[in-house]
């Protein structure tokens, strides 16, 4: 009889001999599942080299021991039929397994490191986004400088893939490159309200010229595109509190860059109305 016997293991008065494992046990050995371990045998991958006298195919100390080198090579992303061809290559015994497969490892744990140190360098920033405290960011930014604006910003759009960007560009910024990052924002108002006193007209060579000048700034904290940018124009103009900084500047600078950028955006193919976050 067989009842009681799991799949692939001998009945009761048939057991593996000394040192050998069946199909159940090895399963349970190395953590994988019965049908995997038969899979691997119908392709010649991993094949249970011994029988016990019943007839039931078992596997030896060896077989076990190539079970645990395609468990490695498989975690390391290979594909079962090159793992069957790095294994049965002519000449390569255990001990070349073994180096290779530590050389793999310690290459994927380098890379995973560099992987943690990423996500570091996200946790290290600030619930605002950035490595510094409300009263260091009004302090490079001014006084006007909101630090919730940060928060609402990631309201807005921290499901994007340009609020990752953020994140991971602001994660690594120290406080020097806020106050570089500020000092350039600063000159290039100044530049903004000088050009709309000297009526610079939007869509001219001097005004588009202004309107690259903002984007590659806001390409600091994520890839800007011409679309993205219109789409950012049109709020400076729509949104009270970014029209009130930047008419505080000079009076109606907020519509003039909000034409700005439109103009050079049409100019690179992006109908401004239309513009999505894209």
């Amino acid at each position: 009889m067989t009842t009681g016997a799991r799949e692939g293991e001998p009945a009761a008065g048939g057991p593996a001999g000394a040192g050998e494992l069946t199909v159940g046990r090895a399963a349970a050995l190395v953590g994988v599942s019965v049908k995997t371990l038969h899979h691997w045998d119908a392709i010649g991958l991993v094949r249970p080299s011994g029988r016990t006298w019943a007839g039931y195919r078992v596997y030896s100390g060896d077989d076990v021991a190539r079970i645990h080198r395609v468990l490695v090579y498989r975690e390391l992303g290979f594909p079962l039929a090159e793992i069957g061809r790095i294994l049965d290559e002519p000449g390569a015994g255990t001990r070349d397994h073994l180096r290779r497969q530590r050389a793999l490892l310690v290459e994927r744990i380098s890379r995973l490191r560099k992987m943690v140190g990423a996500v570091d360098r996200m946790l290290g920033a600030s619930s605002t986004g950035m490595r510094l405290t409300p009263e260091e960011q009004v302090e490079i930014f001014g006084d006007d400088w909101q630090p919730a604006w940060t928060d609402e910003a990631e309201d807005r759009w921290g499901d994007s893939a340009q609020w990752t960007q953020y994140v991971e560009r602001a994660g690594v910024m120290t406080p020097e490159d806020w106050k570089k990052v500020a000092a350039e924002t600063d000159a290039l108002n100044a530049d903004f309200a000088a050009a709309k006193h000297a009526g610079v007209t939007p869509g001219s060579a001097g005004a588009n010229a202004l309107a690259e000048r903002h984007r590659a700034l806001m390409s600091t904290y994520f890839d800007c595109s011409h679309s993205m940018h219109a789409c950012i124009g049109r709020m400076f103009a729509a949104d009270s509190r970014f029209a009130g900084h930047y008419d505080a500047i000079t009076p109606g600078l907020a519509l003039w860059l909000r034409d700005v950028i439109c103009a050079n955006a049409a100019a690179h193919g992006i109908d401004p109305e239309s513009a999505t976050w894209r």
